[in-house]
């Protein structure tokens, strides 16, 4: 139910994120660059203060909507420390922009109810997940840098990616490394102390989240194997990275998606 569970605060931090987000990205060719990040940190403070109030005040609501809003708040994390070694690095228009629609999204719709659990291992397997969802995403920001950074050179232009190419290769496939180890530890959790995460009865049971969680793992561990032993690169590396994340984003925000807006289902 859209705005089901927004509080007044929730809404208007949602509102000042938003609009924090959305400026940069509509001014980025007025702002400099030192002034986009301001905004950009301003508005990922906001952002945290909207997910620490919808994850930590109950009743707490989770869905796909939410699952965005807290991977494009770790990506803009992640950019926001990577920053300082590649001060550069153009790409706040891009995490501006989905930082608005992030916010927005998990606004209108905030999801199900989350029931109590008793196990203290289930909060570590959602940071694990939603921490592979960061990851993944942040290797494809990077990954298509990489790519418009390599098709100017090809033309002889101005790349204005601002970090070498070579550099911005390394990143991509350190990150999705990291997203791999991430969701090697999220899905061994799930199948091998199913019954401790979930409670007696509850293991990890075959469903879309479960194939499609699988399909990224595969795919990424392909990937990561192929350019170690085959020494893959370019752009047949990225659209394997491509699909890794789309696997996985189907797995939990797609399913999700599919139950609560367009089957208009709870959890």
């Amino acid at each position: 139910m859209i705005l089901a569970s927004a509080s007044p605060t929730s809404v208007t931090l949602s509102v000042l994120a938003a609009l924090a987000y959305a400026w940069p990205a509509y001014r980025s060719a007025h702002l400099t660059a030192v002034a986009a990040r301001r905004w950009v940190a301003t508005a990922w403070v906001l952002h945290g203060a909207v997910l620490i109030l919808g994850l930590s005040v109950p009743p707490v609501h989770f869905g796909f909507a939410p699952a965005l809003s807290v991977t494009a708040w770790l990506v803009a994390a992640v950019y926001a420390i990577e920053s300082r070694w590649y001060p550069q690095m153009q790409t706040q228009w891009t995490l501006a922009a989905a930082g608005a629609v992030a916010v927005t999204l998990a606004c209108l719709f905030p999801g199900s109810p989350i029931a109590r659990s008793g196990s203290m291992w289930l909060p570590v397997h959602f940071v694990l997940g939603v921490a592979s969802y960061g990851l993944l995403g942040t290797a494809v920001v990077h990954a298509w840098l990489m790519l418009r950074a390599e098709a100017k050179i090809r033309m002889a232009a101005e790349p204005h990616s601002g970090i070498p190419l070579l550099t911005l290769e390394r990143l991509t496939f350190w990150f999705a490394t990291a997203a791999f180890a991430l969701l090697t530890a999220t899905l061994a959790m799930g199948f091998v102390f199913g019954d401790v995460v979930y409670g007696h009865g509850h293991a990890l049971h075959w469903d879309h989240k479960t194939v499609f969680s699988l399909l990224s793992w595969c795919t990424l561990g392909l990937l990561l194997l192929a350019r170690t032993c085959l020494g893959w690169r370019g752009k047949r590396a990225v659209v394997m990275l491509y699909t890794g994340a789309a696997f996985l984003l189907l797995a939990y925000v797609g399913s999700r998606f599919v139950l609560e807006v367009l089957l208009e289902r709870g959890i």
